[in-house]
């Protein structure tokens, strides 16, 4: 069965940027360069029957491009830390168009994702990092931040069933309308 998710990949000098920050902090597992990415949707291990189907439902998804941008670092599981990601600057067209893949991948008959949409970037998994290394871990890097990048397609990706994932491989890659190419064709 293969283990599913869809995402948007990271442009070279984004991740070349986010990897400089990846030394310092212990008990951190750093996210490999090439496995740096934004999750849309985790969907887990289905077997092949509903691959299709979410195959078939992504094809539906129309939307154009849209920008985005990095800004700051954080951590998730408070006094208990499990993993240091880069936060995804609000962008709603982001938001609107998760939630657009939300309900395609309902119709394609999955559960509705339980948790909050959080967009980030996972940068590492943390195994007995002390809160006060991860305090002052972000306390150096936690202003980071990018110039925004156009996102142009996103892709099905499959993942082996591991603990922290990876290698993360992408099945198919959709394309997403560039509007600055419709704004021309229109006259605009």
């Amino acid at each position: 069965m293969p283990r599913l998710f869809t995402a948007i990949s990271i442009p070279d000098d984004v991740a070349d940027g986010l990897v400089r920050l990846m030394s310092g902090l212990r008990g951190a597992r750093w996210i490999e360069r090439g496995n740096l990415h934004l999750t849309l949707r985790f969907i887990g291990d289905v077997d092949g029957q509903t691959a299709d189907a979410v195959v078939s439902a992504l094809d539906q998804q129309r939307a154009t491009g849209f920008d985005l941008a990095l800004s700051g670092l954080n951590v998730f599981g408070g006094r208990k830390p499990h993993s240091v990601f880069a936060d995804v600057q609000p962008e709603p067209a982001l938001f609107a168009f998760q939630a657009a893949q939300e309900r395609l991948i309902q119709g394609a008959g999955l559960p509705a994702e339980r948790r909050k949409y959080t967009p980030h970037v996972t940068l590492a998994r943390l195994k007995r990092a002390l809160p006060g290394d991860v305090a002052a871990w972000l306390t150096t890097f936690g202003d980071f931040r990018c110039d925004p990048w156009r996102v142009t397609d996103f892709h099905l990706m499959s993942s082996r069933d591991s603990t922290g994932g990876g290698p993360y491989v992408p099945v198919i890659t959709y394309p997403l309308a560039d509007t600055r190419e419709t704004e021309m064709t229109h006259g605009r």
